[in-house]
């Protein structure tokens, strides 16, 4: 990854991440915020494959374990699996249609919800899924897909000047 890249990347995280956790609190409703971490994961997951998305949701998550974690890793591991998996549909991914972007990201928001109910309250005894599906995961899920339709073409647009960028200056060494 070239530095402006990482830098653009950086910024991105960085930008969601103090979003998430200050105005969308703010902006929460009955407690629940969108997951902009997860949008920005998705996204470059399919739209810069597999390595970078692992990378880029490792970063992510373990973002998330320093502020907000109990434990050092759990956030990162699941934040990289999905970017991961994210990026397996690189080949499928057409910067026009945002049906594959809004599928991903809410498949990526509610396998990270419900992976975080099985290691943080299934393994305590905590069985009530029920209500954390009605009240947290599907609440999230909708709030996060809406702010999905704005976010993602933020992030579309910044990678395609990145890579027409990245473009020029590879044409510049040929």
């Amino acid at each position: 990854m070239k530095l402006r890249r990482k830098f653009a990347v950086f910024a991105i995280v960085t930008i969601c991440f103090l979003l998430q956790s200050t105005l969308f609190q703010a902006l929460s409703f009955a407690s629940i915020s969108p997951n902009l971490l997860i949008v920005a994961v998705s996204s470059f997951g399919f739209m810069r494959g597999r390595k970078e998305g692992m990378w880029i949701g490792f970063f992510s998550g373990l973002l998330l374990d320093i502020f907000y974690g109990s434990v050092i890793g759990f956030y990162a591991l699941i934040y990289a699996y999905i970017g991961y998996v994210n990026g397996f549909f690189r080949k499928m991914f057409f910067p026009d249609d945002i049906k594959l972007p809004l599928i991903l990201i809410a498949l990526s928001d509610f396998s990270c919800n419900f992976m975080v109910y099985v290691f943080l309250f299934f393994l305590r005894r905590r069985f009530r899924f029920n209500y954390y599906l009605l009240h947290i995961m599907l609440p999230e899920l909708v709030y996060t897909i809406l702010v999905t339709i704005v976010l993602y073409f933020i992030i579309l647009k910044i990678n395609q000047k990145l890579e027409a960028v990245e473009r020029r200056s590879a044409n510049k060494f040929v």
